[in-house]
């Protein structure tokens, strides 16, 4: 906005900019009347993002100065479409009576409307968490020349790696769900998996932080001064909402940057809420160490609830999510994206399930659960004095549902106690109490189908109140008044056009046409002139017009008063309530979970003591949604005595599927839920990793193989033996003999260092040697064979290492010309010329990765390895589908044949064998 005197503007101009200063980072929604108008810079952004007509009012500097506007009865879809830009608006509202001022109207900020602090229902996504959160921190002072790290979090930095002694404090908030949360990372790689799991609309960054490129680009990110994380007022802000004397009972007392973090965001909170946050009742700590860590990437490779794409297509939660209500998917996604170690927490869900799959109990809840509205954004709009009348109507429909739903689980709980335990099922019950007094009252105090807002009454039910019914009664009963004022009128005066009517400006009056105007009733006082008719009034009229709109007023003011009542009264057990919603909620997943097992034929995992994962016939829970064929299910075995499985195969043959599923297999077995599998028992996993797919980081300036050797680096320096680590084509964005190297080196340094429960899937034919040096290695592939020059994948696991890649014929499925195929054959012939002339030469990576000075010929297919030097070590297998072509079984023969000790009989049946090979 241009600066200007403001002194040259009219006295409402003079009132905009003045607010607008107060609030130069926010869009203000300055309300006149019906309307919200903006000026200048925000009108003409506005405009254009919002696709409305900008005018002009006024003029400032000789120029007339932009406006535009949105009706206030359909704020919320402009507001929405605003958030979903990434903007922030100010609500600047006529608090003053236009009655009695004395100049503009008074009007002040009510409220910011941010995309993280968003809580009206049309501004909001159903079934995901809208989250507010702030990061603060110290970094490594050895990023830089002159960073000043400390623990307030004001240290100057401009790397973009993580040192070791990086520590940051998190903060995050549901202002719709009332929930508030903190947490602290050591590094910038655990912040990056905590900002990909939590997903903030709304990201408060400590200016003194440098952080990367990747962070800097998440959307909603803004940078606030570093004074608003000082410890000391941050401690304060907590303490004081919280009505406490020291943070001890929220177990952070000693975590400063969690603490920090935690200030900075309540305090924005409150003042874009201009609220106190009276539903924010308490902060929990997340510890590390209590779930499953999953890291940025594996987040994504995944697919949880996003998919590589971008959309919620075909992810886990796609298929997992049949909650009945908005809040439990909610919740569903929470548990999804972080996976529970606590053993008893989660046998308790798998108890639970199992006693709602006793007898299809699950299918007599859902159909409740459906009922029942989500209570939980409810609850935290009547906090914040936002709530609608359709609100409440929810909630009073909500409640009424509760005491069926306890005489559901009193039947199932008394029914199933004698076959299993239903302690958990038993304490959820308590929880979901009924609130049969309120319920009551709000049944009694609000209409069946009530309008949207207030503003107009209309709201309260007749007989709640006696003073209410008073004054609409006088309203009511206006019409019959006036049609009996207008027959005695007219038979008073006997004028046959008198008409009694009534408008806004005007009021109540008396209609005569011209005609008939000239003799009136000496108490007829002249109201207005109209072209064919004049308007009068009489003092009985004005009496009845003064009792009528005063009772109206008087009507809609009380109307408001109980409105505001019922708000105060519904608060009174805010806490109670949001622990029902919490209640209704994880029920709701767990019949959710219940109905997967079913219909999905999903079976109850075993969660062990003993490290390792055993899967009998898993199946990845998507992909077999979406295929058309029968998926073909595999075992997976891995223990601490085979702690790694290199798995080779061609491409499509279903490598990264069977990874995959075990990864996603082990995520639901630690949140509680069956599994797509006929059994699984599972250890102790403190961690799951990926390396799979191929992408590049343009913009933070990383090409997709230091994407890659980035994700393979977090892997090698954090995996632990209780990790599930998932690798798949490491090395194959360099040269082939760095990157089969690099691969070697890699799983080499899995299996003998960390013994990380490990899927190693390669195109590297030679790693499948590494067996045969380390014990807790073995191989596997997945099968598939050739007809017709073409492949078919048969997607079964299968012991040992795969006899070639079958590149070409994947190329031709894929569609590559058969020009190209038939070029590549010709190629192909060539190679395996030149690796037949050299079949006696040393494998030129053999002493390289085996540490072995000896000489070794390598077949160029894979699978059929011979020790030519007659030393006691098999040959490395070639990489045939890349970088060397496939040997003819007939060459292989000829080379193994030795002519000078065969008869001639021999030598007859070896050239019909031959026959036969070509």
């Amino acid at each position: 906005m241009s600066k200007t005197d403001n002194s040259t503007h009219t006295p409402m101009m003079q009132q905009f900019l003045r607010i607008k200063a107060e609030h130069p980072e926010h869009l203000l929604f300055y309300r006149m009347g019906d309307f919200y108008e903006l000026f200048f810079e925000d009108a003409s952004q506005t405009a254009e993002m919002l696709d409305i007509t900008l005018t002009a009012r006024g003029q400032s500097n000789g120029k007339p100065i932009p406006m535009c506007g949105v009706p206030y009865h359909s704020a919320e879809r402009y507001l929405a479409r605003l958030v979903e830009l990434g903007r922030s608006v100010a609500i600047c509202e006529q608090i003053g009576d236009p009655a009695t001022s004395k100049g503009p109207v008074e009007r002040k900020v009510v409220r910011i409307v941010t995309p993280g602090t968003v809580s009206d229902e049309a501004l909001l996504r159903e079934r995901r968490d809208c989250i507010l959160m702030a990061v603060t921190g110290i970094q490594d002072n050895r990023r830089n020349g002159n960073g000043n790290g400390n623990s307030n979090g004001s240290g100057s930095g401009s790397g973009n790696g993580s040192g070791e002694t990086d520590k940051y404090g998190l903060a995050w908030m549901d202002i719709s769900g009332g929930r508030f949360l903190v947490s602290e990372a050591t590094s910038e790689e655990a912040l990056r998996a905590e900002l990909e799991r939590i997903r903030p609309a709304e990201l408060l960054i400590n200016d003194s932080l440098a952080l990367s490129a990747e962070v800097e680009r998440l959307p909603g990110l803004r940078r606030r001064p570093v004074w608003e994380f000082d410890l000391d007022t941050c401690y304060r802000q907590l303490t004081s909402h919280f009505g406490t004397r020291d943070l001890r009972s929220f177990d952070c007392e000693d975590q400063s940057m969690a603490i920090q973090a935690a200030g900075c965001l309540l305090s924005y909170a409150k003042d874009t809420q201009r609220s106190d946050l009276p539903h924010i009742q308490s902060l929990a700590v997340e510890q590390s160490a209590e779930a499953l860590v999953l890291d940025a990437a594996t987040r994504r490779n995944l697919e949880i609830d996003r998919n590589l794409g971008g959309d919620s297509q075909n992810t886990l939660m796609s298929v997992v999510d049949t909650c009945r209500t908005s809040m439990g998917s909610r919740m569903l996604s929470r548990w999804l994206h972080r996976p529970l170690r606590h053993r008893a927490v989660l046998e308790a869900r798998q108890q639970t399930v199992a006693t709602l799959l006793q007898d299809f109990h699950f299918e007599t809840l859902q159909p409740l659960l459906k009922q029942i509205g989500d209570t939980e954004r409810i609850l935290s709009r009547i906090a914040l004095r936002t709530a609608r009348p359709r609100d409440l109507a929810r909630l009073r429909d909500s409640l009424a549902v509760l005491p069926e739903l306890q005489m559901a689980l009193d039947l199932i709980i008394d029914k199933q106690q004698s076959l299993g335990d239903t302690t958990h099922l038993a304490t959820l019950q308590q929880t979901i109490a009924d609130f049969p007094v309120l319920s009551d009252l709000l049944h009694k105090a609000v209409l069946e189908n009530p309008p949207v807002v207030i503003r107009e009454g209309g709201v309260i039910a007749d007989g709640y109140d006696e003073e209410l019914d008073e004054l609409r009664q006088l309203s009511s009963n206006a019409g019959q008044f006036l049609v009996d004022m207008e027959m005695r009128e007219r038979e008073r005066t006997g004028l046959s056009t008198l008409k009694l009517g009534y408008n806004r400006v005007h009021g109540y009056y008396i209609e005569v046409s011209k005609a008939q105007s000239g003799d009136m009733p000496a108490d007829y006082q002249r109201r207005q002139t109209l072209k064919n008719a004049e308007r009068f009034i009489t003092p009985e009229l004005k009496t009845f017009e003064d009792k009528v709109l005063s009772a109206n007023a008087k009507a809609l003011a009380r109307e408001k008063a109980l409105y505001e009542a019922l708000l105060d009264t519904i608060a009174e057990d805010l806490i109670a309530l949001q622990k029902s919603s919490a209640g209704l909620s994880e029920l709701d997943v767990l019949t959710c979970f219940a109905d997967r097992a079913l219909n999905l034929d999903w079976a109850r995992p075993t969660l062990t003591d003993e490290t390792g994962i055993s899967i009998t016939q898993g199946r990845h829970p998507v992909v077999e949604q979406v295929l058309e064929q029968q998926f073909v299910a595999n075992d997976t075995v891995l223990s601490r005595d085979k702690s790694m499985l290199i798995i080779t195969g061609p491409n499509m043959g279903g490598k990264s599927t069977y990874m995959r599923q075990t990864a996603l297999i082990t995520l639901l077995a630690f949140c509680g839920s069956y599994v797509p599998a006929s059994a699984a028992s599972i250890g102790p996993v403190d961690r799951i990793f990926t390396r799979i797919g191929s992408s590049d980081d343009l913009a933070g300036g990383r090409s997709t193989f230091m994407v890659e050797m980035t994700e393979t680096a977090n892997i090698l320096h954090n995996a632990t033996a209780n990790s599930l680590v998932l690798m798949d084509e490491i090395g194959r964005g360099t040269s082939t003999f760095d990157g089969l190297s690099l691969a070697w080196a890699s799983a080499q340094y899995i299996a003998s260092q960390l013994s990380s429960l490990t899927l190693f899937a390669t195109h590297y034919f030679e790693l499948t040697v590494l067996p045969e040096q380390f014990d807790n290695i073995a191989n596997v592939h997945l099968d598939a064979t050739e007809h017709q020059q073409g492949i078919v994948f048969l997607h079964s696991v299968k012991s040992g290492p795969a006899n070639q890649s079958y590149g070409l014929q994947v190329a031709q499925l894929a569609g590559i010309p058969q020009q190209v195929i038939e070029q590549a054959r010709h190629k192909l012939a060539e190679l395996e010329q030149v690796a037949v002339s050299t079949v006696n030469e040393a494998s030129p990576l053999q002493p390289a990765l085996t540490g072995s000075t000896e000489t070794h010929v390598t077949e160029t297919r894979a699978g059929s390895k011979k020790n030519m030097s007659g030393a006691g070590q098999s040959p490395v297998p070639s990489q045939n589908d890349l970088f060397a072509a496939s040997t003819h079984p007939l060459l292989s023969a000829l080379q193994e044949t030795d002519p000078d000790e065969l008869t001639p009989r021999q030598a007859h049946e070896l050239l019909y064998q031959w026959k036969k090979l070509l």
